[in-house]
């Protein structure tokens, strides 16, 4: 490896930090591993990654942000030529070879690029609505099945509409592509959090934030918003997560009935958090004073809600619940009568909330009841998130 000069900055970087290319492998994967990154190197790829001939054309995205992470440097640069300084430009015969490889660089970088906008210039509203249905379909599987076997399957998928994103042209498609981002995104974050993988589940939210920058609509992004305060309240950040709530209200005030009463009610989650009794509960009135009929919107501008009087009241039995009101048990009862079945996470929930209500009533026998029906929907559906709420109650 040191007998010639480096072919490529990467090559470059990784002498200058004293490292043989097993050395920096091994780095690579312990970095990944503290910085919460999916890409992996092996020994043989990065042997590829350093010669120009052996090259693949383009990287993965998990790889790419890997390296470029490692070295805060983009990877088209990390993977083109080192400064001059270091290729003997004295040397004409060096330096011709190296006008050459960079040329043939040139070449294939631009050829990648034409070849990635290609692919994004056949996304037509078809595609589109597949890229959406994929979404939409593991959400409801997520909903009966818990997020443990759906999350890396998402991931892929998000990361999949990101290239597409990056690369389209059209105006419009890049608006409709960033919608299914952010329905991804927001999806993965709650996912991620009901996993207990809290720092994916803010990233995720953060990137649907940026995607929905892009759509233009102040909806996606209130509820982008509104959806990252709960990791705020989940780490006794519950201040913070009242503010960033009132804020997507604000940025939302514009959008349908139904995403106002959703905000609305965000809203009052995280002031019950906070300990802001009367706050919250003037928020839930007013929730369910701008209610429509109806329980989903279906609009690239807004984001999906799905909300109705029965989803609406748990939430409302929650944060009563979460302020040790009374009446939390009476309305969490309710609407464990009327839920449906097909929501089988939210019953995990539902009957959490009901363990606390009972134990704040002295009432330790339903406590413990619902208590032990919660923890058989946690096992089937994975919650680590809901499982700590009954260990640290």
């Amino acid at each position: 490896m040191r007998d010639r000069s480096p072919s490529t900055l990467l090559e470059a970087k990784i002498r200058e930090r004293g490292m043989t290319l097993g050395e920096f492998v091994e780095y690579a994967e312990e970095f990944a591993r503290d910085h919460g990154e999916r890409g992996t190197i092996s020994m043989r790829h990065l042997q590829r990654l350093i010669s120009p001939r052996e090259r693949p054309a383009s990287l993965q995205p998990a790889t790419r942000r890997l390296l470029e992470a490692i070295f805060a440097t983009s990877a088209m640069e990390l993977l083109g030529p080192p400064p001059r300084a270091d290729l003997g430009e004295a040397n004409p015969q060096v330096s011709a070879e190296c006008t050459s490889s960079v040329v043939a660089d040139w070449q294939r970088e631009a050829a990648e690029v034409a070849r990635l906008v290609a692919r994004s210039a056949r996304v037509d509203q078809e595609a589109l609505d597949l890229l959406a249905s994929q979404v939409e379909n593991t959400r409801r599987l997520d909903r009966r099945f818990g997020a443990s076997m759906l999350l890396g399957a998402l991931r892929l998928h998000a990361e999949h509409v990101e290239q597409l994103l990056m690369h389209a042209t059209d105006a419009r498609i890049c608006r409709s592509l960033a919608a299914v981002l952010v329905d991804a995104h927001t999806l993965a974050g709650w996912q991620s959090l009901d996993r207990g993988e809290v720092v994916k589940a803010w990233w995720h939210y953060g990137r649907a934030g940026e995607a929905a920058l892009i759509t233009e609509s102040s909806a996606l992004r209130a509820h982008a918003l509104a959806k990252q305060a709960v990791v705020l309240s989940d780490v006794g950040r519950t201040a913070d997560a009242a503010h960033m709530t009132g804020h997507a209200r604000s940025l939302g005030r514009s959008g349908s009935a139904m995403v106002r009463t959703w905000l609305a009610a965000a809203h009052g989650e995280a002031l019950a958090a906070a300990g802001e009794r009367t706050d919250s509960l003037r928020a839930f009135d007013e929730a369910i004073a701008t209610m429509p009929s109806g329980c989903t919107t279906d609009s690239d501008e807004e984001p999906y809600v799905g909300l109705d009087d029965v989803h609406l009241a748990r939430w409302r039995g929650h944060a009563l619940a979460r302020i040790g009101d009374p009446e939390a048990v009476p309305v969490l009862t309710g609407a464990l009568h009327d839920h449906d079945a097909e929501f089988t996470r939210a019953e995990a929930a539902l009957r959490v909330d009901l363990s606390l209500a009972h134990l704040a009533t002295g009432d330790a026998a339903a406590a413990n009841e619902q208590r032990q029906a919660a923890m058989v929907v946690i096992d089937a559906v994975g919650s680590i998130r809901q499982g700590r709420r009954l260990i640290t109650r």
